[in-house]
């Protein structure tokens, strides 16, 4: 979006985002909100500076900035998970006025705003950066660098929220969760996720037995530490998770997230294995929560037709 068109998002004004009691100016240049102001830079609107908690966010998603693109990687695996994941139909948001919490690098940010939709979509850190320099053809979304816990936007405002992936490394999902709802019109439609905690075990478990030590570690030493042995690690990792039992015990200590059973490519599936390693590796904050749990969390905000099920990436509620 060109700073000239600041003002409108593919018609709409960006002053409706902002809670009606505030007094809102917006420029090419800024959006001043109450006592909050927002500087335009490098087509971002700016609530907060810097990357917080987040920095290993920012540096994953710099790094790997096109990996999970499905026009690059020639695969539908975003389309796929968005849509069975949210189950909504994506020929059906045209004109829908959609707040998209964590962005990241921008592989759902895309689908959504091809599907005609008017698209808010912000992060915590500069990975927005990111996703603003791969979707900035799209005139139907407006990017923001924001917090989840304390967001610039009115309430009772979007048709539909949209978080997935963010929750679990919040100070507080469940505030987290809860401010999501608070932006959401009545009869909108909210679809999260978050990491589910239990008592099985799985591959996706190996994380908690060394983040003790990779939250201690620089994070580009981190990095380089994965670069050098998964390549070496992945064939025999993926002999190990194509029979049961090795995966399910064998596959649960050694960090490695496998993506054999999809159709990328052999330097993608390196690429990738590397990319969300590291992604559960480094993070400062990593909550997950029971299904029960989640299920009590949306029912206490008054989400009372919630559906909550298991998904691809842990728990889903819809």
């Amino acid at each position: 979006m060109e700073a000239l068109d600041s003002l409108l998002l593919n018609g709409f004004p960006l002053n409706k985002l902002f809670p009606e009691d505030e007094t809102v100016s917006i420029s090419p240049d800024y959006i001043s909100a109450g006592d909050r102001k927002a500087y335009y830079e490098n087509g971002v609107f700016r609530f907060r500076n810097g990357d917080g908690y987040a920095g290993n966010f920012a540096k994953q998603w710099k790094k790997f900035q096109t990996e999970q693109y499905d026009h690059i990687n020639g695969t539908s695996l975003s389309r796929d998970r968005i849509t069975e994941a949210t189950e909504w139909n994506l020929s059906n948001l045209k004109g829908d006025l959609i707040l998209e919490a964590g962005c990241g690098a921008g592989r759902f940010t895309r689908i959504l705003a091809e599907s005609g939709c008017n698209l808010i979509s912000f992060d915590y850190s500069t990975a927005v950066d990111v996703s603003q320099s791969m979707n900035c053809n799209f005139k139907n979304v407006a990017f923001f660098q924001a917090d989840i816990l304390d967001m610039p936007f009115g309430d009772n405002i979007f048709d539909r929220v949209f978080c997935y992936g963010v929750l679990q490394h919040t100070p507080d999902p469940f505030r987290a969760l809860s401010e999501l709802v608070k932006k959401l019109k009545p009869g909108g439609y909210i679809s999260t996720d978050i990491y589910p905690r239990d008592f099985k075990i799985r591959p996706s478990k190996s994380k908690y037995l060394w983040r003790w030590l990779t939250t201690r570690m620089s994070q580009d030493r981190l990095l380089s530490l994965l670069e050098w042995y998964i390549p070496k690690w992945f064939s025999l990792d993926t002999k190990i998770k194509s029979h049961p039992i090795p995966r399910k015990y064998l596959g649960s200590i050694i960090p490695c997230w496998n993506y054999s059973e999809t159709k990328l490519k052999q330097h993608d599936l390196i690429r990738w294995a590397i990319m969300d390693t590291f992604d559960a590796l480094a993070p400062k904050y990593d909550k997950p929560a029971m299904k029960s749990q989640y299920l009590r969390w949306h029912k206490k905000l008054g989400l009372e037709a919630i559906n909550i099920k298991r998904g691809s990436n842990g728990i889903i509620g819809n």
